[in-house]
């Protein structure tokens, strides 16, 4: 493995060009990359690679999965592509190869008793060995060199991390309100019911506010129950984060709810997500019921 650091320009949009042999764990590594927040196109026939290419850099980063299966696939092509990408000085490019032992592919091959596309109808060791062959200059030219022959998916994310992710910050959160009335949110991850706090609805003064406002905000935390339960999630929070993050996890939601989503599931998802930012987590906010009123105001 190619483990040698360089510096990389942070003002350069970023391609990224991912090949390697079938099996090596190639679609793993893209979708890796996509979580990572790339735009990423696997199986990209190289006659339209110039068609991408020209105009101005992408906006995003960009993965681009090339395949030997493709009918005009050509190693010299890719690696064409990837010096005049790295020739231009607004764009920092990069060829990642996933290697692995010929012997690892075979036996990754029988497990799953799948035909190798470059040898259908015959044994896959001469798919293999054909696609070694047409590969080997992208080999040569490749900047990180990969080898999965003793790495599982989890793994291989984690390495694919490591280089184009290298503050470790991989895992987006969302932390979200709702109303128990009108269900729980769709994919959310953690669910806490904030039910049990002094409920600002019945204080005629407040019933027209939300939980963003202060008087609100004084009110609820006023309760003696709720420093406890909003340091006791906090702490369960942050031990879940890093573990979820581990296991190649890319979203996650955090959900509290309250009988009308208004006050104190609004109130506890704004304390949670400026913690969590804080501490240096990528978080987003979303308060279902206020924006089915379209009340949400700017932060």
């Amino acid at each position: 493995m190619n483990n040698e650091d360089h510096p990389r320009d942070e003002e350069a949009a970023r391609v990224v060009f991912v090949s390697g042999p079938s099996g090596a764990g190639r679609s793993t590594a893209i979708k890796a990359l996509e979580d990572l927040g790339f735009e990423t196109i696997d199986n990209l026939p190289l006659s339209l690679l110039p068609r991408l290419l020209d105009g101005p850099p992408p906006s995003r980063p960009l993965a681009l999965g090339t395949d030997p299966r493709n009918r005009d696939y050509s190693a010299q092509a890719v690696i064409a592509a990837v010096d005049r990408l790295t020739a231009d000085p607004d764009i920092l490019a990069d060829l990642v190869y996933l290697d692995c032992a010929t012997e690892v592919l075979v036996r990754r091959y029988s497990e799953t008793r799948r035909r190798h596309p470059l040898a259908p109808e015959d044994r896959p060791i001469l798919g293999i060995e054909l696609e070694q062959d047409l590969l080997a200059p992208v080999r040569a030219r490749a900047g990180i060199l990969i080898d999965t022959s003793e790495m599982t998916p989890h793994d291989l994310r984690a390495e694919v991390q490591r280089w184009f992710a290298p503050d470790g910050q991989t895992l987006a959160l969302s932390v979200q309100s709702f109303s128990y009335k009108r269900g729980l949110p769709t994919g959310a991850d953690l669910v806490f019911d904030c039910r049990f706090l002094r409920n600002p609805y019945w204080n005629p003064d407040l019933r027209s506010l939300d939980g963003r406002d202060g008087p609100v905000v004084d009110y609820i935390t006023d309760d003696p129950r709720f420093h406890a339960f909003l340091e006791q999630v906090t702490t369960l929070v942050e031990t879940l984060l890093p573990a979820y993050q581990d296991e190649g996890k890319a979203h996650l939601t955090v959900a509290f709810g309250c009988t009308g989503g208004q006050h104190r599931s609004v109130a506890v998802t704004e304390k949670l997500a400026a913690h969590l930012a804080r501490a240096g987590w990528q978080v987003s906010k979303r308060h279902r019921e206020i924006e089915r009123r379209g009340a949400t105001r700017a932060p």
